[in-house]
């Protein structure tokens, strides 16, 4: 630890992201990337777009992204805000609309990276348990709170939490900002942005990381209420002007252009999935309901720890948590038909 540091910095724990291997010739099933490329026009588009105009700033609105993804919801572009991933959308929203005299609530079992960002814009915060098999009960977030916020599908077990819920929870939760983080919705998901015209208080994120094969270019949204999307466009132009460079502003005009490649990839890994769970079942496995592009899992009779070992081993890459009552749970990303079938032939002799 530094002298110099400011004081806020020694106590932060920061987001320990995924293992990105250094090394070849691995299945990489650990950070929930998408096994099919971008599309074929993103890619042209992005090759179109590095030309000589990338010593200019791009726009710092990114106003024609922010266009293409009110046309797809179906929203106006007042209720659209962009940024350089969900996580720094999230940051935003963390710094510009939780910072209340009340607890944040979110999930014990939830993303990990909400508790790094309370810590760092020192929030308050309350955890509620999941139910049993990892359900959110939306009675448990009848409480006053300064805040709302869970994935759906939830991270890292997958579980979808049913439209209908979201409504009866906008409508016993109206004097805070209800936030549902939507990486995952498109794998399984009806999203709550068809509620946002209903309810002042609700934001919605997503990414084009997932399913929309774009993790490598940083690519992150929210929608809700023109008066929500101000306090972030206040908070990001008193950080970085300029959060999204013109290549990925491209890229993600160009993502919501091919509707039929980003159907065609979506139904691609969830066919594989519903694959993998019944292999994965046929093994002795404790499968949690998924609705996300990866599959949370626990073996009564292995180790989870010791698992994930011995897959890397094999060369193998799925993710594990050490944190209390997931510790015995991995989570494995869907791959390609021939990465999931390596996966699985590797996991069978473990097994046994």
């Amino acid at each position: 630890m530094s002298r110099f540091w400011s004081p806020i910095v020694h106590d932060l724990e920061p987001y320990i992201a995924g293992e990105q291997p250094k090394i070849g010739n691995v299945v990489k099933l650990n950070t929930n990337e998408n096994p099919y490329g971008p599309s074929p026009v993103v890619l042209e588009a992005i090759h179109l777009a590095a030309s000589d105009t990338l010593r200019l700033y791009p726009d710092p609105d990114a106003s024609l992204l922010k266009q293409a993804i009110a046309d797809y919801h179906h929203v106006n572009t007042e209720q659209v805000f962009v940024g350089n991933g969900s996580d720094e959308v999230l940051a935003h929203i963390f710094h510009a609309l939780f910072q209340h005299n009340l607890p944040l609530l979110f999930p014990d079992i939830s993303y990990s990276f909400y508790p790094v960002y309370c810590k760092l814009y020192q929030i308050d915060y309350q955890t509620i348990p999941l139910a049993e098999q990892f359900e959110i009960n939306i009675q448990d977030y009848n409480i006053d709170n300064g805040g709302i916020i869970f994935p759906n599908p939830n991270a890292p077990t997958g579980r979808l939490l049913a439209l209908d819920e979201i409504d009866a929870l906008l409508k016993i939760n109206t004097e805070s900002v209800v936030v549902i983080d939507e990486a995952y919705i498109d794998f399984g998901g009806e999203s709550a942005i068809t509620l946002v015209h209903q309810y002042p208080n609700l934001l919605v994120t997503q990414t084009l990381s997932k399913s929309r094969s774009l993790a490598g270019m940083r690519i992150g949204f929210a929608i809700g209420h023109p008066d929500l999307i101000e306090a972030l466009i206040r908070v990001k132009d008193s950080f970085n002007s300029y959060p999204m460079d013109s290549l990925a502003i491209t890229a993600g005009i160009a993502a919501f252009n091919d509707q039929h490649y980003f159907e065609l990839t979506c139904q691609k890994v969830i066919s594989s999935r519903d694959r993998v769970i019944t292999e994965l079942v046929a093994l002795g496995f404790n499968v949690i309901p998924s609705a996300a592009n990866f599959i949370f899992a626990t073996h009564p009779k292995h180790d989870a720890a010791e698992l994930a070992a011995d897959l890397r081993k094999q060369g193998i890459l799925v993710r594990h948590f050490k944190q209390q009552k997931i510790d015995q749970y991995l989570r494995i990303t869907i791959g390609t038909a021939e990465e999931n079938q390596q996966f699985l032939a590797i996991l069978d002799t473990l097994i046994d």
